[in-house]
């Protein structure tokens, strides 16, 4: 069972090489890591590693007591940097790893396969040979996607821990890929989200990093199950028309010895200047994004998740720290670029890059950024100058609105530009309103925590919360357990609290996300023009007084118009007068102050006529009741538009939608 130096054999063309070398190579995982081939009729397995400083390399596992001198690979003849080799006899589910001789003979690694698609389930840390298939059955979703998923369309997304998300109740033991299939998709479906958004599912040795911090790029959590079962999961998913988002992670790794740093005694993948390669917050490297073969390598990665996942959508994480040399630096830990300011150049070139390919390669699919300072244009094109990635995480938004509800009502008069400020800036970028995990953790309180006022003053304000961020222009984000409003922080170690739903101020919050991701999702004046200036118009923001905003939400059918009215205090209003430049009418669709919901069921009309009469300059005035600490939803009443149908009857051409079904659609397991 020894190895063949690879000549005939070899997985790479030359196109291949020009390509890795020239940072082009976007489908590297077809060629680096294992693959169980045959060769002249005898099967085993080739492996192929990218390590330019090793002096010798050979692969080591349970197949050869972890000796591994007879089974060695051997360097190309090209430069390139990788080493290769064939080794008859192994097979599927082996565990091994890269046993690494330095040049000048250093201290010898033992490293894990950088593209291996399977690792060991943590704490152990070899790579697993492995061939991934499943038999899809999600055409009809991937093939619709480019509409489903485009940036007129509703996204309303669960982000989701799978370690916490639900657990067994004989031991505590997280919920497998496959378990969790039926039941995700049946409370996704429930209420109504349109994505989920798995934290990272990359294999990480340290839990709570939550993922972060990612050593096995390529290879699915063993946690939970094997790759196949995630596709499966996935799958269910998108038979049930649920995007699937991922949290990816390009902007650092940890210094874990078996991973990849100084992954052939040198700086391979990560920076060699410390002042480059180094993040102090978090204590872990960062890639080298000057170097093609590092960036074939993530760019590889991105692919890797779209194309064998079918992954809909891309989260970056930590984008500020990617694009900025000074990010968490003091003065002289850093320099400047060669124009002298503090743009990192090359990572923001590996960011355009990675965009225009996943963009130029997988029809429908979205890339969201998490980049929490005013960097410009993150969600604009790269032609026009920009990152080019489809979303921003609206950071300054979340920061405002939750400050702001955090104030007691006597306050809130005083700070009426902290609710406002957001629309000034709001279609600068692609914004998605994010609620998301980094707001309920390290002693920040759960979001229920930060709501100011007794008890059902607490449920009343993050009801009127929701109402406003699902109202907001931008696409929205919740954590999971945020539509469940527990009193505590998220804990990675436990599930989420699904016992509140007992209760009805907990049900009621859960309830009021249903009914609002029902809306969003029907109304198209609520989605159309997510980032557009178009779908919004304020009515009147500058009611301090009384802590009261009115808006309009369109699309481009007049009929679609919704106007919104924010009660951000604790007085009702009876007879609470706007003034309107023509003539409208409106109906009640939505009332977070609705007993349902637990609210007060302070009494309100439900339809809102029109007067001629002159109020705040324009020539009609329209008269509405307000509950207490409430959103409200009125729908514009527009003559019906009917035409005959087949049969000679009429229809309504602005009827609503169908229910939706909560009957999870399964695939072949």
């Amino acid at each position: 069972m020894k190895s063949t130096k690879v000549t005939a054999h070899t997985l790479f063309t030359d196109l291949d090489i020009y390509l890795f070398r020239s940072g082009k190579h976007f489908r590297l995982y077809e060629k680096m890591g294992s693959h169980l081939i045959t060769v002249n009729g005898v099967e085993g397995c080739y492996f192929a590693v990218y390590a330019p400083m090793a002096e010798k390399l050979c692969v080591v596992g349970d197949f050869n007591h972890w000796r591994g001198d007879e089974h060695m690979l051997y360097p190309r003849w090209d430069g390139s940097g990788i080493w290769e080799g064939f080794i008859p006899g192994i097979t599927k589910g082996m565990v091994y790893k890269y046993k690494v001789i330095p040049y000048n003979y250093g201290r010898i690694r033992m490293k894990a396969d950088p593209y291996a698609i399977k690792a060991e389930k943590p704490p152990l840390s070899g790579s697993v040979v492995w061939e991934m298939h499943h038999d899809w059955q999600d055409k009809a979703w991937m093939d619709a996607r480019p509409v489903k998923n485009a940036m007129n369309q509703p996204h309303s997304v669960y982000e989701m821990h799978f370690g916490s998300w639900m657990r067994h109740l004989d031991d505590g033991r997280s919920l497998s890929y496959r378990e969790m299939a039926d039941k995700l998709v049946h409370y996704i479906r429930e209420m109504g989200y349109t994505h989920v958004e798995f934290m990272p599912i990359a294999e990480h040795p340290y839990e709570p990093s939550w993922g972060y911090q990612v050593t096995g790029f390529y290879a699915a959590s063993s946690r939970f199950g094997n790759p196949e079962d995630l596709m499966y999961l996935i799958d269910v998913l998108h038979q049930n028309e649920i995007g699937v988002i991922m949290d990816w992670v390009p902007a650092h790794f940890p210094a874990d010895d078996f991973a990849l740093a100084t992954f052939d005694g040198s700086c391979v993948y990560e920076h060699p200047d410390r002042r480059k390669g180094f993040h102090p917050d978090w204590n872990t490297l960062i890639f080298n994004f000057e170097r093609k073969e590092i960036r074939s390598f993530l760019i590889s990665n991105a692919f890797f998740w779209l194309d064998r996942f079918h992954i809909d959508g891309l989260r970056v994480d930590a984008v500020s720290s990617i694009v900025y040399l000074d990010y968490s630096r003091k003065e002289g830990e850093w320099e400047p670029n060669k124009y002298g300011g503090r743009e990192n150049l090359d990572a923001i070139s590996f960011l355009q890059e990675f965009n225009e390919a996943v963009y130029g390669h997988f029809p429908g699919i979205q890339t969201i950024a998490e980049e929490s300072t005013d960097y410009p244009m993150v969600s604009r094109p790269v032609f026009q100058g920009g990152l080019g990635f489809g979303m921003k995480w609206m950071m300054g938004w979340m920061h405002d609105t939750l400050n702001y509800f955090k104030r007691e009502f006597i306050y809130r008069k005083f700070h009426q530009n902290d609710i406002t400020f957001s629309i000034m800036y709001a279609f600068s970028e692609n914004f998605m309103l994010a609620l998301s995990h980094d707001e309920v953790v390290h002693g920040k309180s759960s979001l229920l925590g930060k709501m100011c006022g007794d008890e059902w003053q607490k449920f009343a304000n993050l009801r009127t919360l929701y109402g406003y961020m699902f109202s907001h222009p931008g696409t929205k984000l919740l954590f999971m357990g945020n539509d469940i409003a527990p009193y505590t922080e998220w804990n990675f170690k436990a599930e989420v609290p699904w016992e509140l739903l007992q209760y009805p101020p907990h049900k009621g919050i859960n309830d009021t996300i249903k009914a609002l991701n029902k809306l969003y999702r029907t109304e198209k004046a609520l989605h159309h023009y997510n980032f557009s200036s178009e779908g919004f118009e304020w009515l009147d923001a500058g009611d301090r007084a009384n802590s009261i905003l009115s808006y309009f939400r369109k699309s481009d059918n007049e009929a679609d118009k919704i106007l919104v009215i924010c009660n951000l205090n604790i007085t009702p209003h009876r007879d609470y007068k706007f003034g309107l430049s023509k003539k409208e009418n409106y109906e009640l669709i939505f009332n977070s102050d609705d007993k349902a919901y637990w609210g007060s069921g302070f009494e309100i009309r439900t339809k809102a006529k029109a007067i001629k009469k002159v109020w705040h300059g324009k020539p009609w005035m329209l008269e509405v009741d307000i509950p207490p600490l409430s959103t409200l939803m009125f729908k514009i009443k527009t003559t019906a538009v009917v035409k005959k149908s087949g049969n000679g009857g009429t229809k309504n051409q602005n009827s609503g939608s169908n229910q939706t079904s909560v009957t999870v659609k399964r695939t072949k397991k």
